[in-house]
């Protein structure tokens, strides 16, 4: 089970047009890592939940079998006067909502945000999850204390059984820093414990109630990668990590045409070469001007244009986004709707080292 049905208001604007789940990394959306990672893994039946923007999740993946799985879709969401109208039942919800219509829980399921890179060994967690006999697990991850207030906590026992859950508590109220990765497994009985047709969160409402009543409900401390997209400050270091090669697995796409230098299909770079500094990725179809310059770590979508004049450092532009000539843009996101910097503030174009130019749809 994939969870794919928020909004994503901590990563907006980014997700002011499309899905949280469909945010590229090197060019692919994320969850499109997470379905091969399953299916590397073994697992080949996936439901997905959808609601904000479920078209652009729905069309992109179909119905998996170019990745080599099954995928299905659950809608959360009515349909009003006559046009399909989003509402979210919350995570648990979700999952009680598919259980309810055809039974697809009927065994061990492991359930997985949309939002994260992960290289979890899938086996080794289910086999300690049945080794613990347990109804619940949760996977952790040590987190700085200074970032508790971003994730859901667990406290254990010296076994590992949660004696409290904690959703993102203020940094002096947290008693633990082990974080919920939002990767779950559960067993047919805890997903009875939902109440149906209605909204009901995992973090929030789930799991204290597993710790009250007692369940035998775990936490995993298992050592893997995992890196989450919580924030837009979070896509920005993500996208430097992986193209300065610091994700294992993650290679970037095209071909490399000199050292540092990739491209795609049909690309148009005027610029001198000393003008390029790498990591560079240059998109299928667009083109950098003479007189540009580029400073890595540096993704350029497709489609782009990086006019004469321009400087762009250190940025992440979406497909289609056209540079002006002359702006200067460092430790961005650029799109052609908005500009936003490396801690998530949407930025006035005219400021400073901004420049006075815009960058926009081509």
């Amino acid at each position: 089970m994939i969870l794919a049905a928020g909004k994503g208001t901590r990563v907006q604007p980014l997700t002011h047009d499309m899905p949280k789940p469909m945010i590229p990394i090197l060019g692919k959306p994320v969850m499109e890592y997470l379905i091969e990672h399953l299916a590397r893994h073994g697992i080949h039946e996936i439901m997905v939940n959808v609601s904000y923007l479920h078209e652009q999740i729905e069309n992109y993946f179909g119905d998996g079998s170019r990745f080599g799985v099954e995928i299905g879709y659950s809608f959360e969401g009515d349909l009003r006067g006559g046009e399909v109208v989003p509402q979210p039942i919350g995570s648990a919800g979700g999952v009680r909502k598919i259980q309810d219509f055809g039974g697809f829980f009927d065994t061990t399921t492991l359930v997985l945000c949309g939002d994260a890179l992960i290289d979890l060994d899938i086996g080794a967690a289910l086999a300690e999850h049945r080794q613990q006999r347990a109804e619940a697990s949760v996977i952790a991850s040590e987190v700085p204390w200074e970032a508790v207030s971003d994730y859901g906590v667990v406290v254990t026992d010296d076994h590992g059984r949660i004696s409290s859950f904690q959703e993102k508590p203020e940094r002096e109220e947290a008693r633990s820093n082990w974080a919920s990765t939002g990767i779950y497994i559960f067993e047919p009985t805890v997903i009875g414990r939902i109440p149906t047709r209605t909204f009901y969160d995992i973090g929030s409402q789930l799991f204290p109630d597993l710790v009250s009543s007692r369940a035998p409900f775990y936490a995993q401390r298992q050592r893997f990668n995992w890196i989450d997209i919580g924030k837009v400050s979070d896509y920005w270091t993500v996208c430097q990590r992986v193209m300065q090669g610091e994700v294992a697995g993650m290679r970037m796409p095209g071909s490399q045409s000199r050292v540092g230098i990739w491209e795609g299909l049909n690309v148009r770079v005027d610029a001198s070469r000393d003008a390029l500094a790498g990591p560079v990725h240059i998109g299928s179809g667009s083109h950098i001007e003479q007189g540009a310059r580029v400073t890595g770590p540096t993704w350029i979508g497709h489609g782009c244009v990086i006019e004469a004049g321009a400087h762009v450092s250190r940025c992440v532009l979406f497909p289609y986004t056209r540079v002006a000539a002359g702006a200067v843009f460092e430790d961005a996101i650029l799109s052609g709707n908005y500009c936003v910097d490396r801690h998530g503030q949407i930025r006035e174009l005219n400021e400073g080292a901004w420049g006075d130019s815009r960058a926009r749809r081509d």
